[in-house]
């Protein structure tokens, strides 16, 4: 069986960082979907955005979160954020591996991402946008996650201690 541990959780959760230090602690591969949807299109979020519109964005995230989760070696994967909209997202987490739901109040999650440069859904005050996207997606974070590790005020070391301790994967630390 492969091994997968598939981070999710809103923009600024720390799914980016804590998964590349998992995946260096475990010796697995990693995979940035929102990395991979650049890849995949030469596009930027932000262009793919402006360029083609969000529905173009979510067929990418779709495809590259399908194939980083059928591929038959072990990988941490940190999805995009909004990758939970899409029911057939949500089922093929749900049957894929170990889903942590990096989860974080709004206003710890506004000051992680700023100005929200490069983030298309911000709009003009990042904190109210951050606001109303936690509302919606929240209940599908919790719909699709094994487990849940709270990040408010946490290390990022702290924060992968905690994923690979709920995950059954031992710690980074000790």
């Amino acid at each position: 069986m492969v091994d997968r541990l598939v981070l999710v959780g809103m923009m600024g959760a720390g799914k980016t960082t804590v998964g590349r230090l998992a995946a260096d602690h475990l010796g697995w591969r990693y995979l940035d979907s929102d990395a991979e949807v650049v890849a995949a299109t030469g596009c930027t979020v932000r262009e793919l955005f402006a360029e083609r519109g969000e529905d173009a964005f979510r067929a990418e995230e779709a495809s590259v979160l399908a194939e980083a989760l059928t591929g038959d070696e072990s990988v941490v994967v940190s999805a995009a954020g909004g990758v939970v909209l899409a029911e057939s997202n949500r089922r093929l987490l749900m049957g894929s591996g170990t889903v942590v739901w990096l989860r974080a109040r709004p206003g710890t999650l506004a000051g992680r991402v700023g100005s929200g440069d490069g983030r298309p859904l911000l709009g003009e005050d990042p904190a109210v946008s951050l606001a109303d996207l936690d509302r919606v997606r929240r209940p599908l974070y919790e719909e699709v996650s094994t487990a849940v590790v709270d990040v408010d005020g946490l290390t990022p070391l702290q924060v992968v201690d905690r994923v690979l301790e709920v995950a059954g994967l031992g710690t980074a630390t000790g």
